[in-house]
């Protein structure tokens, strides 16, 4: 699970953030293969390319990216993917030395990482069980076993194939009540590197230049996903 927030001011209660449970069905929220819910409660599917770079929220002060992994298995048309792991880019004004702060929430394989008035990010590795593998056909190798990302996130006016569903003016191409609505791009935010920001639609830029005018489209406090539906907005990934 990682979670990228918009936030005002760090939480120093561990146990809050240890205790929050992901939403699936909030809107923003994506899981499954992966699957998401635009801020406009449209669902729409993202598959990407296995070991390709995408970029998943691009701002003039903030840029994260998602290397995909996965297999292709026989007789099926398409990979079957899923994220491998993230890679984010700072300007330089929204990065102040010795601020990155790292809080274990559990034994393995999870932590939260805070960048004040930037970011929180909420890393859970999930591998992929055998029950996971009979039920959907991976035809994952039994001496193998993949790990994946479950992530969330929220932005302002930026682009991305997560930050542009929050966009005032976007329309989901998804259409609604489709068994599984696929929404391409992957040209459009392929990056070269996990750490790039030079796919055709990123608007990162290292200087950080914004005009505070037109910088946020909607703000956000700091993502409940204790609650029901409602409880938050973002990004959720997980098979």
């Amino acid at each position: 699970m990682v979670t990228m927030v918009p936030i005002k001011k760090p939480r120093s209660a561990t146990a809050e953030r240890a205790n929050r449970k992901p939403n699936c069905n909030a809107p923003g929220a994506g899981c499954y293969d992966p699957r998401f819910i635009g801020g406009d409660g449209i669902v729409f599917y993202f598959h990407g390319k296995s070991n390709g770079n995408f970029s998943l929220v691009s701002d003039l002060n903030l840029q994260i990216n998602a290397r995909f992994t996965g297999l292709h298995p026989a007789g099926r048309t398409r990979d079957y993917t899923w994220i491998q792991a993230l890679g984010k880019a700072i300007s330089h004004e929204k990065s102040p030395e010795n601020d990155l702060i790292v809080e274990r929430t559990s034994n393995k394989s999870s932590v939260v990482v805070t960048l004040p008035e930037v970011a929180e990010i909420s890393v859970n590795m999930v591998p992929v069980r055998k029950e996971d593998d009979r039920i959907h056909n991976y035809q994952i190798p039994s001496d193998d076993c993949f790990a994946h990302l479950r992530f969330y996130g929220l932005s302002s006016k930026v682009e991305g194939v997560l930050g542009r569903i929050y966009q005032p003016d976007f329309k989901n191409p998804a259409k609604p009540g489709v068994a599984m609505p696929v929404v391409r791009g992957e040209d459009k935010y392929r990056t070269t590197l996990l750490v790039s920001a030079d796919c055709s639609s990123c608007v990162f830029s290292p200087a950080g230049v914004v005009d505070q005018k037109d910088s946020l489209v909607m703000e956000y406090g700091m993502l409940d996903c204790a609650g029901g539906a409602t409880g938050g907005n973002g990004i959720v990934c997980r098979k």
